[in-house]
């Protein structure tokens, strides 16, 4: 017995977390979404709130391992994400897929990587991790996500890259990754869970909270919505908020809020409005009381702002 027990604590030790990171206080639940996918849900909030934990990652368990979408803020907050899984799989983690290459998605790339997991990030993912901002943000989130951020977190390059729509089956489930190019990020996909009709969108939705555009071509990113197929869909799992069973609900607050940014913005360019401006005559009123409004949204609206005056001078 005495034996056994000593094979048993090894075996458990190897297969499942190791707690080599620093332990994550967050609430985290894991929440069924269909038969195969999984996920968990970050709070409303800028990226250094709740110890980071502020995106969705999700995992799809199928009979030969499971397939991880983002990594979430920390390898913590991975970490964490991986004892819950444990705790309803002993399936080994077979692929990372990265919707996009954003702090709050990809710093706990490390733990899966670190299980033999493949890495495929979408095409585009370069220009954030070859950049200088890359390298900033990670010192400055060392310093404003200590301890769960620290030298021992590192950036991760994937093992292979998506740059066209590919189908792939694992375990008996079949998979479908859309890649969608620059949209919100320099490079964005989605994942299909075609077995169950469940998407995993990443960051180009934001249920029920005000997007972050950042320097997004948001464009593009209004085409992407607007092109989405969300036939026979049974529920979506955004980047931020809650997954949906109305995925065009989902959808739609999004959709909205860039419309409706951008008709306002490029009335403002068009008439040489200042920013100040333009920003104080519009009404905000259907988004104000979004979470993350007050930390995202002037922000948001300048930036597309600003690239709807580059936009001109393009012309």
């Amino acid at each position: 017995m005495r034996f056994l027990l000593v094979i048993l604590f090894v075996f458990s030790s190897t297969l499942y977390a190791t707690n080599q990171y620093p332990e994550s206080a967050v609430d985290m639940t894991l929440e069924r979404v269909s038969e195969h996918v999984y996920y968990v849900k970050g709070e409303a909030g800028i990226a250094t709130d709740n110890e980071g934990f502020i995106s969705n990652a999700a995992a799809v368990i199928t009979e030969e391992g499971l397939v991880i979408i983002d990594a979430l803020g920390s390898p913590s907050l991975a970490e964490k994400f991986l004892g819950l899984l444990r705790e309803v799989t002993d399936k080994p983690v077979t692929k990372m897929i990265l919707t996009h290459y954003h702090a709050d998605h990809i710093y706990g790339i490390q733990v899966f990587k670190d299980l033999g997991a493949e890495v495929i990030a979408p095409a585009g993912y370069h220009e954030y991790l070859e950049s200088a901002l890359a390298l900033e943000r990670l010192e400055e989130r060392r310093f404003s996500l200590s301890p769960w951020v620290n030298e021992e977190t590192r950036l991760v390059e994937p093992d292979s890259v998506v740059a066209s729509d590919e189908d792939f089956s694992l375990g008996g489930v079949d998979f479908s990754i859309s890649f969608l190019g620059s949209a919100h990020s320099d490079g964005d996909l989605a994942v299909l869970v075609k077995n169950d009709g469940v998407l995993i969108s990443g960051d180009i939705i934001f249920e029920g909270r005000v997007p972050f555009t950042g320097n997004a071509d948001t464009a593009h990113w209004l085409k992407v919505l607007q092109n989405l197929n969300t036939l026979d869909l049974k529920a979506l799992i955004p980047g931020h908020g809650a997954a949906a069973t109305d995925p065009n609900g989902a959808i739609a607050l999004t959709l909205r809020y860039l419309a409706y940014v951008r008709e306002v913005m490029s009335h403002a360019v068009e008439e040489m409005m200042p920013f100040a401006e333009a920003y104080d005559a519009a009404d905000w009123s259907e988004f104000e009381n979004l979470p993350a409004f007050d930390a995202a949204h002037r922000r948001n609206v300048y930036g597309v702002y600003l690239s709807l005056e580059a936009e001109q001078f393009e012309r």
